[in-house]
């Protein structure tokens, strides 16, 4: 089954750590390109991330974004080392007595905690929130794979719909093909009657035969039932398929222009034509496809 490359996924996750929401986006891209934005608290665990992505998802343009909010700041607690403060009011004490200051100096709190490593920022547990957020990545890379997979199953039904359509432009060239030999000869005679020239039977015969291996296109019309045959195959394989089938419709595009330019009848041009609006449209649902 095809996967697409665009999709959107969210899920949110709450604990003591605070309220975790990760967001995943994707669009078309030739390789696997992830983007990410994370909060200061979790951006060492990027690397990681990155693996955990790379092991569900193979192409497209990723934005990554994890927001952290609520209790995880809130909650930070502010502790006093005493050990510190003890040694700060001590070393203040000995100051106030060389300069005969005495005890009646006045001492801010204030700026005796702005002193570096009186008071100390206790973050909560770094391993419960480091573990929450990996737990909500794969969740959200899972719901992102899955939303993905059913993109993937309607471009596949618009492929196929095309395909058989392209598939019956085939059968009915080939089907009209001896009809469109007879007026190739046809109209050989006609131009010899109008320029009043008499040729043997077998020199006529061999001009017809020049004129219609130019016009045959048996060849081309094999290799499109073939590869057409091979892009059914394609989109229900399990793997990603998107580089095959780019190349499928190069090939596709290559057959339908040779008809084009062997094509000595309106009405071949005409289907040509119509193979190629065909071949396009399945090229648009392609460039989606992972």
């Amino acid at each position: 089954m095809i996967s697409s490359m665009t999709g959107f996924a969210r899920r949110e996750a709450s604990g003591p750590f605070g309220e975790l929401t990760c967001e995943l986006r994707s669009v078309n891209h030739r390789y696997l390109e992830p983007g990410f934005r994370l909060p200061e608290e979790l951006r060492s665990l990027e690397g990681e991330l990155r693996q955990l992505l790379a092991k569900e998802l193979r192409r497209g343009k990723l934005d990554c974004t994890i927001y952290l909010r609520g209790s995880a700041r809130a909650e930070r607690e502010l502790h006093v080392d005493e050990p510190a403060l003890q040694r700060l009011l001590a070393r203040a004490g000995e100051i106030a007595a060389r300069l005969s200051i005495g005890t009646t100096a006045r001492v801010d709190p204030l700026e005796v905690l702005r002193w570096p490593g009186v008071l100390r920022d206790v973050a909560p547990d770094a391993k419960r929130l480091y573990g929450a957020c990996r737990a909500l990545f794969q969740e959200t890379v899972r719901e992102m794979a899955a939303a993905r997979r059913r993109e993937g199953q309607r471009l596949s039904e618009l492929i196929e719909q095309r395909c058989a359509s392209l598939a019956e432009l085939v059968t009915g060239l080939r089907t009209r093909m001896p009809e469109l030999q007879a007026r190739i000869r046809s109209r050989l005679q006609e131009r010899l009657a109008e320029l009043g020239v008499t040729v043997d039977a077998s020199r006529f015969e061999q001009e017809v035969a020049l004129l219609l291996d130019r016009a045959d296109v048996d060849e081309e019309l094999d290799r499109l039932v073939g590869h057409i045959v091979e892009i059914r195959r394609v989109i229900n394989v399990e793997e990603p398929a998107g580089r095959r089938l780019d190349f499928l419709m190069q090939e596709l595009n290559r057959e339908a222009n040779t008809l084009s330019s062997k094509s000595q009848e309106i009405d071949v041009t005409r289907i040509a034509v119509e193979m190629k609006v065909l071949i396009e449209q399945i090229r648009e649902q392609v460039q989606n496809i992972e």
